[in-house]
């Protein structure tokens, strides 16, 4: 039987709010985005792909925090009765290059909130539009999904890989270790618990260790991609599907499928699916 779900219609003046936030890309911060994530990135036009995400982070004072590490709800992002956030996908469509030493002006927008049960028990969705722009001009939009669930969620079943039609392209094999992650939340300025708090990801949000964050994950797909591709893709899409745990090495692919069109996913050392994703240059 469906559980009962939230009355969308309470949330609905949450829907346009919008934020503006301004930040520069300092030679130090792409110093240490670059060693962290060396030697998965690739060489293009601009600042590494995916550097993007550790600009204008949500800061709050710590009294504006909630129990996971995160700004609490209800400032931003609405309060919706899911206490269990996380990043579910988005889309991304690059325009122009952001470079160090450049400004760069991040709005965001909410766009839309639903409800819905899912395998795992019932689900809010937040949508949020942002947009990077430089010199007045967008050099980035973004689509950027969240996923709100009940504390005792169970995880849905995971997807393990079937042969790709084209092959795989290119690979790369990540340790996951603590420290990656440790180094990753604090260039992002990224406070969420499940990323350095082993105590808190198991014996709170029910996790079977530390939590790769979704946005590393993205953006080791991204650089995959851009290293096949010589060069950022247009769009690149992603969606997450598994939490990937800390402590295994994973493994990073781009594969190129029977028409033509290069797709990404990252693989556990389970066998499981844990993030796909698709590029596309026009």
């Amino acid at each position: 039987m469906s559980a009962s779900l939230p009355d969308r219609a309470d949330f609905a003046d949450w829907i346009g709010r919008a934020s503006e936030r301004r930040d520069v890309l300092t030679p130090r911060l792409a110093a240490e985005f670059e060693t962290t994530l060396a030697p998965y990135l690739a060489r293009v036009e601009g600042a590494a792909p995916g550097l993007f995400w550790a600009l204008a982070p949500d800061i709050a004072p710590m009294r504006d925090l909630g129990g996971d590490g995160h700004p609490r709800t209800g400032i931003f992002l609405p309060a919706l009765p899911f206490p269990r956030r996380m990043w579910a996908g988005g889309e991304l469509t690059f325009r122009e290059p952001i470079r160090v030493g450049d400004e760069v002006v991040k709005t965001s927008v909410i766009e839309d909130i639903a409800f819905k049960n899912g395998a795992s028990g019932p689900l809010g969705f937040v949508v949020v539009r942002h947009a990077y722009a430089v010199r007045g001009r967008r050099a980035i939009e973004e689509r950027q999904d969240l996923v709100y669930r009940p504390v005792n969620a169970a995880s849905a079943a995971s997807p393990r890989p079937g042969a790709p039609a084209g092959g795989v392209a290119r690979h790369w094999q990540v340790a996951a270790d603590p420290v990656l992650l440790a180094r990753y939340s604090a260039v992002t300025f990224n406070g969420h618990r499940i990323h350095y708090d082993a105590p808190y990801a198991t014996g709170v949000e029910g996790y079977a260790g530390l939590v790769v964050h979704g946005p590393l994950q993205a953006t080791l797909m991204l650089n995959v991609a851009a290293e096949v591709l010589g060069r950022l893709p247009q769009k690149f899409r992603y969606r997450g599907l598994a939490p990937l745990i800390c402590g295994a090495p994973f493994r990073v692919e781009a594969l190129k499928g029977a028409d033509g069109g290069l797709t990404t996913r990252i693989v556990s050392e389970a066998g499981v699916v844990t993030m796909a994703g698709s590029a596309e240059t026009q």
